[in-house]
Protein backbone atom coordinates (compact mmCIF):
# COMPACT_ATOMS: atom_id res chain seq x y z
CA UNK A 1 0.00 0.00 0.00
CA UNK A 2 1.38 3.43 -0.99
CA UNK A 3 2.39 5.94 1.68
CA UNK A 4 -0.42 8.40 2.21
CA UNK A 5 -1.30 11.17 4.62
CA UNK A 6 -3.56 10.07 7.45
CA UNK A 7 -5.82 11.68 10.01
CA UNK A 8 -4.36 11.80 13.48
CA UNK A 9 -7.52 10.31 14.97
CA UNK A 10 -11.05 9.23 14.16
CA UNK A 11 -12.33 12.43 15.79
CA UNK A 12 -10.14 14.43 13.44
CA UNK A 13 -11.75 12.80 10.41
CA UNK A 14 -15.27 13.22 11.79
CA UNK A 15 -14.70 16.90 12.56
CA UNK A 16 -13.37 17.43 9.03
CA UNK A 17 -16.32 15.58 7.47
CA UNK A 18 -18.76 17.53 9.67
CA UNK A 19 -16.94 20.74 8.80
CA UNK A 20 -17.43 20.03 5.13
CA UNK A 21 -21.11 19.14 5.53
CA UNK A 22 -21.97 21.95 7.96
CA UNK A 23 -21.70 25.03 5.79
CA UNK A 24 -23.46 28.26 4.99
CA UNK A 25 -26.47 26.44 3.52
CA UNK A 26 -27.27 24.87 6.88
CA UNK A 27 -27.79 28.30 8.38
CA UNK A 28 -29.48 30.26 5.62
CA UNK A 29 -31.02 27.62 3.33
CA UNK A 30 -32.51 24.87 5.48
CA UNK A 31 -34.79 27.00 7.72
CA UNK A 32 -36.52 28.65 4.74
CA UNK A 33 -36.77 25.37 2.80
CA UNK A 34 -38.38 23.60 5.76
CA UNK A 35 -40.82 26.45 6.39
CA UNK A 36 -41.87 26.70 2.73
CA UNK A 37 -42.38 22.93 2.42
CA UNK A 38 -44.74 22.07 5.24
CA UNK A 39 -43.00 23.22 8.41
CA UNK A 40 -42.96 20.39 10.93
CA UNK A 41 -44.38 17.99 8.34
CA UNK A 42 -41.25 18.54 6.21
CA UNK A 43 -39.18 16.55 8.67
CA UNK A 44 -40.83 13.30 7.50
CA UNK A 45 -39.62 13.49 3.87
CA UNK A 46 -36.39 15.06 5.13
CA UNK A 47 -35.63 12.10 7.42
CA UNK A 48 -36.66 9.65 4.70
CA UNK A 49 -34.31 11.40 2.26
CA UNK A 50 -31.48 11.28 4.79
CA UNK A 51 -31.89 7.51 5.26
CA UNK A 52 -32.46 6.59 1.61
CA UNK A 53 -30.08 8.97 -0.18
CA UNK A 54 -27.88 11.03 2.14
CA UNK A 55 -26.39 8.37 4.38
CA UNK A 56 -26.30 5.65 1.67
CA UNK A 57 -24.28 7.95 -0.62
CA UNK A 58 -22.05 9.00 2.26
CA UNK A 59 -21.35 5.33 2.98
CA UNK A 60 -20.66 4.72 -0.71
CA UNK A 61 -18.21 7.63 -1.01
CA UNK A 62 -16.52 6.87 2.32
CA UNK A 63 -16.06 3.26 1.20
CA UNK A 64 -14.69 4.20 -2.24
CA UNK A 65 -12.10 6.51 -0.69
CA UNK A 66 -11.15 4.04 2.04
CA UNK A 67 -10.93 1.02 -0.25
CA UNK A 68 -9.01 2.60 -3.11
CA UNK A 69 -6.94 5.04 -0.98
CA UNK A 70 -6.83 7.71 -3.64
CA UNK A 71 -8.17 11.04 -4.74
CA UNK A 72 -11.54 10.90 -6.49
CA UNK A 73 -10.22 10.53 -10.09
CA UNK A 74 -7.80 7.72 -9.29
CA UNK A 75 -10.36 5.97 -7.07
CA UNK A 76 -12.91 5.93 -9.89
CA UNK A 77 -10.19 4.82 -12.31
CA UNK A 78 -9.45 1.87 -10.03
CA UNK A 79 -13.13 0.92 -10.12
CA UNK A 80 -13.20 1.16 -13.91
CA UNK A 81 -10.80 2.85 -16.34
CA UNK A 82 -13.75 4.51 -18.07
CA UNK A 83 -14.87 6.27 -14.89
CA UNK A 84 -11.85 8.47 -14.14
CA UNK A 85 -13.49 11.43 -15.88
CA UNK A 86 -16.27 11.44 -13.27
CA UNK A 87 -13.68 12.15 -10.58
CA UNK A 88 -12.14 15.00 -12.58
CA UNK A 89 -15.58 16.39 -13.33
CA UNK A 90 -16.27 16.45 -9.58
CA UNK A 91 -12.96 18.18 -8.96
CA UNK A 92 -13.73 20.78 -11.63
CA UNK A 93 -17.06 21.48 -9.91
CA UNK A 94 -15.30 21.82 -6.55
CA UNK A 95 -12.82 24.22 -8.12
CA UNK A 96 -15.63 26.41 -9.47
CA UNK A 97 -17.31 26.47 -6.06
CA UNK A 98 -13.99 27.27 -4.39
CA UNK A 99 -13.70 30.45 -6.47
CA UNK A 100 -16.89 32.03 -5.11
CA UNK A 101 -17.31 30.42 -1.68
CA UNK A 102 -14.55 32.56 -0.10
CA UNK A 103 -16.35 35.67 -1.32
CA UNK A 104 -19.35 34.90 0.90
CA UNK A 105 -17.00 34.12 3.80
CA UNK A 106 -15.29 37.45 3.15
CA UNK A 107 -18.66 39.27 3.24
CA UNK A 108 -19.42 37.58 6.57
CA UNK A 109 -16.05 38.57 8.02
CA UNK A 110 -16.63 42.19 6.98
CA UNK A 111 -20.10 42.11 8.53
CA UNK A 112 -18.70 40.69 11.78
CA UNK A 113 -16.75 43.95 11.96
CA UNK A 114 -19.69 46.09 10.82
CA UNK A 115 -21.93 44.53 13.46
CA UNK A 116 -19.87 46.12 16.24
CA UNK A 117 -21.28 49.53 15.24
CA UNK A 118 -24.30 48.44 13.12
CA UNK A 119 -22.68 50.24 10.21
CA UNK A 120 -25.56 49.20 7.93
CA UNK A 121 -27.77 51.88 9.53
CA UNK A 122 -31.55 51.97 9.04
CA UNK A 123 -31.56 50.34 5.60
CA UNK A 124 -29.41 47.17 5.60
CA UNK A 125 -30.57 46.18 2.10
CA UNK A 126 -29.40 49.46 0.54
CA UNK A 127 -26.17 49.31 2.56
CA UNK A 128 -25.37 45.76 1.35
CA UNK A 129 -26.16 46.34 -2.31
CA UNK A 130 -25.02 49.94 -2.72
CA UNK A 131 -22.55 50.94 -0.02
CA UNK A 132 -20.84 47.57 0.52
CA UNK A 133 -21.03 45.84 -2.87
CA UNK A 134 -21.47 49.00 -4.97
CA UNK A 135 -23.65 46.87 -7.26
CA UNK A 136 -24.30 47.88 -10.86
CA UNK A 137 -26.58 46.64 -13.64
CA UNK A 138 -26.78 42.81 -13.95
CA UNK A 139 -24.59 41.40 -16.70
CA UNK A 140 -21.71 43.83 -16.28
CA UNK A 141 -18.63 43.67 -14.06
CA UNK A 142 -17.53 47.23 -13.39
CA UNK A 143 -14.53 47.93 -11.19
CA UNK A 144 -13.04 46.08 -8.21
CA UNK A 145 -14.60 46.88 -4.82
CA UNK A 146 -11.83 47.26 -2.17
CA UNK A 147 -14.18 46.54 0.76
CA UNK A 148 -14.75 43.07 -0.74
CA UNK A 149 -11.29 42.40 -2.17
CA UNK A 150 -9.38 42.99 1.08
CA UNK A 151 -11.29 40.41 3.21
CA UNK A 152 -11.11 37.94 0.30
CA UNK A 153 -7.30 38.19 0.36
CA UNK A 154 -7.29 37.62 4.13
CA UNK A 155 -9.59 34.56 3.85
CA UNK A 156 -7.44 33.04 1.10
CA UNK A 157 -4.32 33.58 3.19
CA UNK A 158 -5.86 31.67 6.11
CA UNK A 159 -6.97 28.81 3.84
CA UNK A 160 -3.59 28.66 2.13
CA UNK A 161 -1.76 28.29 5.45
CA UNK A 162 -4.13 25.54 6.63
CA UNK A 163 -3.82 23.52 3.42
CA UNK A 164 -0.07 24.10 3.17
CA UNK A 165 0.37 22.41 6.57
CA UNK A 166 -1.18 19.18 5.31
CA UNK A 167 -3.96 16.82 6.40
CA UNK A 168 -3.12 16.18 10.05
CA UNK A 169 -1.36 19.42 11.01
CA UNK A 170 -3.48 21.65 8.80
CA UNK A 171 -7.02 20.46 8.03
CA UNK A 172 -7.49 18.36 11.16
CA UNK A 173 -5.93 20.96 13.45
CA UNK A 174 -8.08 23.75 11.97
CA UNK A 175 -11.33 21.80 12.28
CA UNK A 176 -10.55 20.96 15.91
CA UNK A 177 -10.78 24.73 16.41
CA UNK A 178 -13.46 25.73 13.88
CA UNK A 179 -16.16 23.17 14.68
CA UNK A 180 -16.21 23.53 18.51
CA UNK A 181 -16.10 27.34 18.13
CA UNK A 182 -18.94 27.20 15.60
CA UNK A 183 -21.07 25.11 17.94
CA UNK A 184 -20.36 27.43 20.88
CA UNK A 185 -21.10 30.61 18.88
CA UNK A 186 -24.28 29.29 17.32
CA UNK A 187 -25.55 27.74 20.54
CA UNK A 188 -25.16 31.13 22.23
CA UNK A 189 -27.10 32.70 19.35
CA UNK A 190 -29.92 30.18 19.70
CA UNK A 191 -30.12 30.58 23.49
CA UNK A 192 -30.37 34.35 23.08
CA UNK A 193 -32.81 34.13 20.17
CA UNK A 194 -35.32 31.83 21.91
CA UNK A 195 -35.53 34.23 24.86
CA UNK A 196 -36.48 37.23 22.71
CA UNK A 197 -40.05 38.61 22.66
CA UNK A 198 -41.95 36.95 19.81
CA UNK A 199 -39.57 33.98 19.55
CA UNK A 200 -42.42 31.54 20.25
CA UNK A 201 -44.44 32.85 17.31
CA UNK A 202 -41.43 32.26 15.07
CA UNK A 203 -40.95 28.72 16.38
CA UNK A 204 -44.65 28.01 15.98
CA UNK A 205 -44.47 29.10 12.35
CA UNK A 206 -41.38 26.92 11.80
CA UNK A 207 -42.67 23.75 13.45
CA UNK A 208 -46.40 23.97 12.72
CA UNK A 209 -47.04 21.01 10.39
CA UNK A 210 -48.94 21.32 7.14
CA UNK A 211 -49.79 17.65 6.69
CA UNK A 212 -51.29 18.19 3.24
CA UNK A 213 -47.78 19.00 1.97
CA UNK A 214 -46.78 15.35 2.46
CA UNK A 215 -48.77 14.50 -0.68
CA UNK A 216 -46.94 17.14 -2.74
CA UNK A 217 -44.14 15.62 -4.83
CA UNK A 218 -42.23 18.91 -4.94
CA UNK A 219 -41.87 18.80 -1.14
CA UNK A 220 -40.16 15.42 -1.34
CA UNK A 221 -37.87 16.69 -4.09
CA UNK A 222 -36.99 19.67 -1.88
CA UNK A 223 -36.14 17.29 0.97
CA UNK A 224 -33.83 15.20 -1.22
CA UNK A 225 -32.30 18.35 -2.68
CA UNK A 226 -31.52 19.76 0.77
CA UNK A 227 -29.97 16.50 1.95
CA UNK A 228 -27.92 16.07 -1.21
CA UNK A 229 -26.47 19.57 -1.27
CA UNK A 230 -25.86 19.91 2.47
CA UNK A 231 -23.86 16.67 2.89
CA UNK A 232 -21.14 17.55 0.34
CA UNK A 233 -22.04 14.54 -1.80
CA UNK A 234 -20.73 14.51 -5.36
CA UNK A 235 -18.00 17.11 -4.73
CA UNK A 236 -15.17 14.52 -4.44
CA UNK A 237 -14.75 15.74 -0.85
CA UNK A 238 -15.88 12.67 1.05
CA UNK A 239 -13.95 10.30 -1.24
CA UNK A 240 -10.80 12.37 -0.69
CA UNK A 241 -11.22 12.69 3.08
CA UNK A 242 -11.95 8.99 3.61
CA UNK A 243 -8.84 8.06 1.60
CA UNK A 244 -6.79 9.47 4.51
CA UNK A 245 -8.43 7.08 7.02
CA UNK A 246 -6.36 4.25 8.54
CA UNK A 247 -7.11 0.70 7.45
CA UNK A 248 -9.20 -0.04 10.55
CA UNK A 249 -12.02 2.51 10.35
CA UNK A 250 -15.72 2.10 10.98
CA UNK A 251 -17.05 3.41 7.66
CA UNK A 252 -20.79 2.95 8.23
CA UNK A 253 -20.80 4.38 11.73
CA UNK A 254 -18.79 7.40 10.55
CA UNK A 255 -21.39 8.05 7.85
CA UNK A 256 -24.29 7.92 10.32
CA UNK A 257 -22.49 10.25 12.73
CA UNK A 258 -21.69 12.73 9.94
CA UNK A 259 -25.21 12.63 8.49
CA UNK A 260 -27.06 13.04 11.78
CA UNK A 261 -24.62 15.70 13.04
CA UNK A 262 -25.29 17.74 9.92
CA UNK A 263 -29.06 17.36 10.30
CA UNK A 264 -28.89 18.24 14.00
CA UNK A 265 -27.09 21.46 13.19
CA UNK A 266 -29.69 22.28 10.53
CA UNK A 267 -32.44 21.84 13.12
CA UNK A 268 -30.51 24.05 15.55
CA UNK A 269 -30.15 26.65 12.79
CA UNK A 270 -33.89 26.52 12.11
CA UNK A 271 -34.66 27.15 15.79
CA UNK A 272 -32.26 30.08 15.98
CA UNK A 273 -33.28 31.69 12.69
CA UNK A 274 -37.02 31.45 13.24
CA UNK A 275 -36.79 32.63 16.85
CA UNK A 276 -35.06 35.74 15.49
CA UNK A 277 -37.61 36.11 12.67
CA UNK A 278 -40.42 35.84 15.21
CA UNK A 279 -38.79 38.63 17.21
CA UNK A 280 -38.49 40.80 14.10
CA UNK A 281 -42.13 40.18 13.15
CA UNK A 282 -43.25 41.18 16.64
CA UNK A 283 -41.14 44.35 16.63
CA UNK A 284 -42.45 45.47 13.24
CA UNK A 285 -46.06 44.34 13.69
CA UNK A 286 -45.88 41.87 10.80
CA UNK A 287 -46.67 38.20 10.37
CA UNK A 288 -43.74 35.79 10.42
CA UNK A 289 -44.58 34.81 6.84
CA UNK A 290 -43.91 38.41 5.76
CA UNK A 291 -40.31 38.45 7.03
CA UNK A 292 -39.15 34.95 6.02
CA UNK A 293 -36.31 34.89 3.54
CA UNK A 294 -33.49 32.50 2.74
CA UNK A 295 -30.02 32.67 1.23
CA UNK A 296 -27.86 35.76 0.99
CA UNK A 297 -30.85 38.02 1.63
CA UNK A 298 -31.46 36.41 5.03
CA UNK A 299 -27.85 36.77 6.15
CA UNK A 300 -26.96 40.22 4.87
CA UNK A 301 -30.28 42.06 4.62
CA UNK A 302 -32.79 40.55 7.07
CA UNK A 303 -30.49 39.59 9.95
CA UNK A 304 -28.86 43.03 10.21
CA UNK A 305 -32.37 44.46 10.74
CA UNK A 306 -32.96 41.92 13.51
CA UNK A 307 -29.57 42.56 15.09
CA UNK A 308 -30.17 46.32 15.22
CA UNK A 309 -33.38 45.82 17.21
CA UNK A 310 -31.91 43.42 19.76
CA UNK A 311 -30.42 44.06 23.17
CA UNK A 312 -26.60 43.90 22.96
CA UNK A 313 -26.68 44.05 19.14
CA UNK A 314 -22.91 44.21 18.75
CA UNK A 315 -22.36 40.89 20.57
CA UNK A 316 -25.23 39.08 18.84
CA UNK A 317 -24.23 40.40 15.43
CA UNK A 318 -20.59 39.45 15.89
CA UNK A 319 -21.52 35.92 17.01
CA UNK A 320 -23.86 35.43 14.05
CA UNK A 321 -21.40 36.52 11.37
CA UNK A 322 -18.51 34.78 13.13
CA UNK A 323 -20.59 31.59 12.86
CA UNK A 324 -20.92 32.13 9.12
CA UNK A 325 -17.16 32.65 8.84
CA UNK A 326 -16.36 29.48 10.80
CA UNK A 327 -18.88 27.38 8.85
CA UNK A 328 -17.57 28.80 5.59
CA UNK A 329 -13.90 28.29 6.38
CA UNK A 330 -14.35 24.63 7.34
CA UNK A 331 -16.24 23.96 4.10
CA UNK A 332 -13.75 25.97 2.04
CA UNK A 333 -10.82 23.92 3.25
CA UNK A 334 -12.56 20.66 2.30
CA UNK A 335 -13.53 21.91 -1.16
CA UNK A 336 -9.96 22.95 -1.94
CA UNK A 337 -8.51 19.67 -0.71
CA UNK A 338 -10.22 17.77 -3.55
CA UNK A 339 -8.17 19.30 -6.35
CA UNK A 340 -5.01 19.54 -4.27
CA UNK A 341 -5.08 15.74 -3.85
CA UNK A 342 -6.02 15.20 -7.51
CA UNK A 343 -3.23 17.41 -8.90
CA UNK A 344 -0.70 15.91 -6.51
CA UNK A 345 -1.40 12.37 -7.71
CA UNK A 346 -2.01 13.04 -11.42
CA UNK A 347 1.17 15.05 -11.98
CA UNK A 348 3.32 13.50 -9.24
CA UNK A 349 4.09 16.85 -7.62
CA UNK A 350 4.59 17.78 -3.98
CA UNK A 351 1.70 18.86 -1.80
CA UNK A 352 3.19 22.33 -1.47
CA UNK A 353 3.36 22.72 -5.25
CA UNK A 354 -0.19 21.43 -5.61
CA UNK A 355 -1.49 23.86 -2.96
CA UNK A 356 0.36 26.77 -4.56
CA UNK A 357 -0.98 26.02 -8.05
CA UNK A 358 -4.54 25.05 -7.12
CA UNK A 359 -5.24 27.61 -4.41
CA UNK A 360 -3.34 30.30 -6.30
CA UNK A 361 -5.43 29.84 -9.44
CA UNK A 362 -8.71 29.75 -7.47
CA UNK A 363 -7.72 32.91 -5.61
CA UNK A 364 -7.00 34.76 -8.85
CA UNK A 365 -10.34 33.74 -10.37
CA UNK A 366 -12.18 34.79 -7.20
CA UNK A 367 -11.21 38.40 -7.88
CA UNK A 368 -13.98 38.46 -10.50
CA UNK A 369 -16.48 38.25 -7.64
CA UNK A 370 -14.90 41.26 -5.95
CA UNK A 371 -16.15 43.51 -8.75
CA UNK A 372 -19.32 45.60 -8.77
CA UNK A 373 -21.08 42.83 -10.70
CA UNK A 374 -19.79 40.13 -8.36
CA UNK A 375 -23.10 39.38 -6.64
CA UNK A 376 -24.94 38.59 -9.89
CA UNK A 377 -21.97 36.55 -11.14
CA UNK A 378 -21.89 34.58 -7.88
CA UNK A 379 -25.64 34.00 -7.93
CA UNK A 380 -25.50 32.76 -11.53
CA UNK A 381 -22.50 30.46 -11.18
CA UNK A 382 -23.80 29.03 -7.88
CA UNK A 383 -27.24 28.29 -9.34
CA UNK A 384 -25.97 26.52 -12.46
CA UNK A 385 -23.04 24.64 -10.93
CA UNK A 386 -25.31 23.23 -8.21
CA UNK A 387 -28.35 22.41 -10.33
CA UNK A 388 -26.51 21.13 -13.41
CA UNK A 389 -23.11 20.27 -11.99
CA UNK A 390 -23.42 18.75 -8.52
CA UNK A 391 -26.83 17.15 -9.08
CA UNK A 392 -25.91 15.76 -12.51
CA UNK A 393 -22.52 14.38 -11.52
CA UNK A 394 -24.15 12.78 -8.47
CA UNK A 395 -26.66 11.08 -10.75
CA UNK A 396 -23.92 9.89 -13.15
CA UNK A 397 -21.77 8.70 -10.24
CA UNK A 398 -24.40 6.52 -8.60
CA UNK A 399 -25.66 5.09 -11.91
CA UNK A 400 -22.11 4.31 -13.08
CA UNK A 401 -21.22 2.50 -9.85
CA UNK A 402 -24.54 0.74 -9.26
CA UNK A 403 -25.51 -0.21 -12.83
CA UNK A 404 -22.48 -0.12 -15.11
CA UNK A 405 -19.52 -1.08 -12.91
CA UNK A 406 -21.80 -3.16 -10.65
CA UNK A 407 -19.53 -2.29 -7.76
CA UNK A 408 -22.07 -2.12 -4.93
CA UNK A 409 -21.54 -5.71 -3.79
CA UNK A 410 -17.78 -5.20 -3.51
CA UNK A 411 -18.23 -1.90 -1.69
CA UNK A 412 -20.71 -3.48 0.71
CA UNK A 413 -18.31 -6.31 1.49
CA UNK A 414 -15.55 -3.79 2.21
CA UNK A 415 -17.76 -1.59 4.40
CA UNK A 416 -19.09 -4.59 6.33
CA UNK A 417 -15.56 -5.89 6.90
CA UNK A 418 -14.46 -2.74 8.72
CA UNK A 419 -17.76 -1.56 10.26
CA UNK A 420 -19.81 -2.56 13.29
CA UNK A 421 -23.12 -1.76 11.55
CA UNK A 422 -23.68 -4.17 8.67
CA UNK A 423 -25.39 -2.88 5.55
CA UNK A 424 -28.74 -4.43 4.73
CA UNK A 425 -30.71 -4.57 1.45
CA UNK A 426 -31.90 -0.97 2.02
CA UNK A 427 -28.46 0.37 1.12
CA UNK A 428 -28.23 -1.18 -2.33
CA UNK A 429 -31.93 -0.62 -3.06
CA UNK A 430 -31.59 3.07 -2.20
CA UNK A 431 -28.57 3.53 -4.46
CA UNK A 432 -29.91 1.45 -7.35
CA UNK A 433 -33.40 2.88 -7.49
CA UNK A 434 -34.41 5.69 -5.10
CA UNK A 435 -31.44 8.03 -5.46
CA UNK A 436 -31.16 7.84 -9.29
CA UNK A 437 -34.91 8.36 -9.67
CA UNK A 438 -35.00 11.43 -7.42
CA UNK A 439 -31.87 13.02 -8.91
CA UNK A 440 -33.15 12.36 -12.43
CA UNK A 441 -36.50 13.93 -11.60
CA UNK A 442 -34.72 16.95 -10.10
CA UNK A 443 -32.72 17.42 -13.30
CA UNK A 444 -35.84 17.29 -15.48
CA UNK A 445 -37.66 19.79 -13.27
CA UNK A 446 -34.70 22.17 -13.27
CA UNK A 447 -34.38 22.02 -17.05
CA UNK A 448 -38.09 22.59 -17.49
CA UNK A 449 -37.95 25.66 -15.28
CA UNK A 450 -34.92 27.18 -16.99
CA UNK A 451 -36.24 26.54 -20.49
CA UNK A 452 -39.38 28.55 -19.70
CA UNK A 453 -37.74 31.67 -18.27
CA UNK A 454 -34.32 33.15 -17.51
CA UNK A 455 -33.03 32.59 -14.00
CA UNK A 456 -33.74 35.74 -11.94
CA UNK A 457 -34.46 37.55 -15.23
CA UNK A 458 -30.74 37.97 -15.85
CA UNK A 459 -29.65 38.67 -19.47
CA UNK A 460 -29.65 35.54 -21.67
CA UNK A 461 -26.11 36.10 -22.93
CA UNK A 462 -24.81 36.46 -19.38
CA UNK A 463 -26.56 33.25 -18.26
CA UNK A 464 -25.13 31.39 -21.25
CA UNK A 465 -21.56 32.63 -20.73
CA UNK A 466 -21.35 32.29 -16.95
CA UNK A 467 -23.99 29.64 -16.29
CA UNK A 468 -24.26 27.04 -19.02
CA UNK A 469 -20.66 27.45 -20.24
CA UNK A 470 -19.25 27.01 -16.74
CA UNK A 471 -21.21 23.76 -16.36
CA UNK A 472 -20.15 22.50 -19.80
CA UNK A 473 -16.56 23.61 -19.17
CA UNK A 474 -16.39 21.48 -16.01
CA UNK A 475 -17.47 18.42 -18.02
CA UNK A 476 -14.98 19.13 -20.82
CA UNK A 477 -12.19 19.59 -18.28
CA UNK A 478 -13.01 16.18 -16.80
CA UNK A 479 -12.69 14.50 -20.19
CA UNK A 480 -9.57 16.43 -21.21
CA UNK A 481 -7.47 15.78 -18.11
CA UNK A 482 -8.49 12.10 -18.16
CA UNK A 483 -6.63 11.76 -21.47
CA UNK A 484 -3.36 12.71 -19.74
CA UNK A 485 -1.37 9.74 -18.46
CA UNK A 486 -0.70 9.05 -14.80
CA UNK A 487 2.92 8.91 -13.55
CA UNK A 488 4.69 5.66 -14.47
CA UNK A 489 1.77 4.73 -16.71
CA UNK A 490 2.75 3.15 -20.01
Amino acid sequence: MENRSQWGSRLGFLLAAMGSAIGLGNIWRFPAVAYENGGGAFFIPYLFALLTAGIPMLIMEFTIGHKYRSSSPRAFKRISSGMEWIGWWQIAISFVISTYYPVIVAWASAYAYYSLSQAWGDNPEAFFLNDFLNQIEPGTFGSIVPSVLIPIIIIWFIVFIILFRGVKNGIEFANRIFIPLLLICFTLIVIRAVTLPGALSGLEAFFKPDWSSIMDGSVWVSAYSQIFYSLSIGFAIMVTFSSYLPEKSDITNNAFITGFSNSSFELLAGIGVFSALGFMATQTGQEVSEVVEGGIGLAFMVFPKIISQMPAPALFGFLFFASLVLAGLSSMVSINETYIAGLQEKFNISRRASVTIGVGLAAVVSILYATQGGLVLLDTVDYFINNYGVALVGLIEVVAIAWFARELNNLQLHADRVSDILLGPWWQFSLRFITPFVLGYMMIQNLRTDMISNYSDYPSEFLFNFGWMVVIGAMVFGVFITMLKWPNEK
